[in-house]
């Protein structure tokens, strides 16, 4: 019987499903899969993208687990596509690759004065506080206003995480270098802004209620944003995910703090729709001194128009959160305007001539941007998967497709891999480091200390 020898670059959900979907697929032909990860610990941005206090991800975090300790998929963790291991390398070991190496960058955000100093990407912050190895340990949290550019679950995110009480997040697994940054925090004032209305936002009313249930954390909203017009009236109507929105909304209108007038909290979570930012402006130093901000209102279209009504909020720290962006891999076409792998439904396509590239496919963020969730991934891993099975004619003919060739190579050129064992063992060391304190865990940040530890060293 035919053997398909597959590599899966990214140890995320969509290459775990994607593996997972592969060898439950009926095929005529047996399967052997190594899943390579460039950090020391699978699960990618389930473990480095979402915040520690959203105890529904361990859900998926179980899910993934199972399907890894299965004992059907190896795991390379530790080991860096372009620089560890090649594409030639695979086609040298494989029959195929799928690339599901997510979108970790921030999407950048054309306006004067982004630059300055003290603005940040939020999927930077994202990474310290969720105790990523290979960001600094520290973070500047001296401003005692702050701004977040957004309307999605990542905008939201960030805005929770900067206005919690630090011992508020000692329960979950946050890391210690990041509880204490927290702890020395200035912070009185977030700010959110966001260029639609309330009808019109990304996030999920799940989110949303989770601001509104923070401790020491006043909601500040404004009646000049509810002014909805026809087609927002409609959304809410129709559409039950808005309705709870808007319910949650109005419920914060009528709590101490709305409009400004200022509650008894000693901090306070400030929400404004209709606001398109326009300009960061900084000091003399060059630091965010303020963002500048146009009213906007609807267009009738579904869109939203400039009322040409400029308002200015003083801040000293902005974070955007906008969206993701993709990395170009080294010898993998790539589309940098839209951040992504190019792909006909998974296939993965010649920059110039459109057609597919044998052997090569693509699967999650990397292959139609950084859009959905959990389920949308499972769906796009079942269309590469079916594409990837049909493709039988096209795959690659490895030279040495033994299982012994690829640790040997990694082994000659030096590369301190982890595999599956030794993520249990980190995985048990944090959950020690975590019930020495009554708490979930405490994440290895270091990942010299990660590698270490997983490999018994």
């Amino acid at each position: 019987m035919t053997k398909l020898r597959l590599a899966i670059v990214g140890a995320g959900p969509a290459g775990i499903y994607a593996a997972d979907i592969l060898l439950k697929a009926e095929r005529a032909f047996d399967v052997s899969i190594d899943l390579f990860e460039q950090l020391p610990a699978p699960y990618g941005l389930v473990r480095y993208g979402v915040a520690p206090d959203h105890p529904r991800i361990k859900g998926v975090v179980s899910a993934l687990r199972d399907v890894l300790d299965r004992g059907d998929i190896r795991l390379f963790g530790n080991v860096r596509f372009g620089v560890d291991i090649t594409l030639d390398d695979l086609k040298k070991h494989y029959n195929a690759v799928i690339f599901s190496t997510g979108a970790i960058r921030d999407t950048e955000l054309a306006i004067p004065g982004i630059e300055a100093q003290s603005s940040f990407g939020a999927a930077d912050f994202v990474s310290w506080f969720d105790g990523h190895p290979d960001v600094a340990r520290t973070w500047p949290l001296d401003a005692e206003s702050v701004a977040v550019i957004g309307n999605g679950n990542v905008a939201l995110d960030v805005a929770r995480i900067l206005a919690k009480h630090a011992e508020d997040l000692l329960p979950t697994e946050i890391p210690d270098n990041v509880h204490a940054g927290l702890v020395a925090s200035e912070i009185r004032d977030v700010h959110v802004f966001g260029r639609r209305g309330p009808a019109q936002v990304k996030f999920t009313p799940l989110e949303l209620r989770e601001l509104g249930e923070l401790r020491d954390v006043d909601m500040v909203v404004y009646d000049e944003d509810f002014d909805y017009d026809e087609a927002s009236l409609a959304a809410i109507a129709s559409n039950k995910q808005v309705k709870v929105i808007d319910r949650i909304l109005q419920e914060w209108r009528t709590r101490p703090g709305v409009n400004n007038a200022g509650g008894e909290a000693s901090r306070r979570l400030h929400m404004h729709f209709w606001a398109k930012p326009v300009e960061v402006k900084k000091d003399a130093d060059g630091r965010v001194a303020a963002i500048v901000y146009e009213r906007t209102r609807p267009d009738g279209e579904g869109g939203v128009a400039g009322t040409g009504e400029l308002r200015e909020v003083p801040i000293q720290q902005l974070y955007r959160a906008v969206g993701y962006f993709g990395s170009p891999l080294p010898g993998v076409p790539f589309d940098d305007r839209h951040g992504v792998i190019p792909n006909q439904e998974g296939q993965v396509l010649h920059p110039d001539s459109n057609e597919i590239v044998p052997g090569v496919y693509a699967t999650g963020w990397i292959k139609r941007g950084p859009v959905g969730l959990i389920g949308h991934t499972k769906s796009d891993a079942m269309e590469t998967v079916r594409h990837l099975i049909n493709g039988q004619g096209s795959w690659w003919q490895p030279e040495d497709p033994s299982d012994e060739a690829v640790p040997a190579l990694l082994a000659e050129r030096g590369v301190r891999w982890t595999d599956l064992d030794g993520w249990h063992r980190l995985d048990e060391h944090e959950v020690s480091l975590g019930a020495a304190q009554e708490r979930a865990r405490i994440k290895v940040v270091p990942r010299d200390e990660m590698v270490a530890i997983s490999r018994g060293e």
